[in-house]
């Protein structure tokens, strides 16, 4: 089970990344989440090798990492990628409240 979605669009966009920042071939795309406190948690996209108990997956030959504990707060969210005039990166979305937006 991938407990979360990642659209084409930031896929094509991590891709990128993998390309040309000289990301190295043990690392993957970390997804996960800071806090959890009063202030809730912000989430997190990056590179990181696998840690030990991490859940993996791979999406068009990219491995992804997530830790365990970070499984519930990623349930049903998708990552996306914004490129507009006033901003340009990756964005988590609820994947029912893009549903409503459609």
């Amino acid at each position: 089970m991938i407990p979360v979605k990642v659209s084409d669009r930031a896929l094509e966009e991590i891709k990128k990344t993998i390309a040309h920042k000289n990301i190295p071939a043990e690392y993957g795309l970390r997804i996960g989440v800071n806090g959890g406190g009063c202030a809730g948690v912000s989430y997190v996209l990056g590179f990181d090798k696998k840690g030990q108990g991490d859940s993996e997956f791979t999406l068009d030959n990219v491995p992804v990492y997530i830790a365990k504990k970070d499984t519930i707060f990623l349930l049903g969210m998708e990552v996306d990628f914004y490129e507009g005039n006033d901003a340009r990166g990756f964005t988590f979305i609820k994947s029912d409240e893009k549903q409503k937006s459609l």
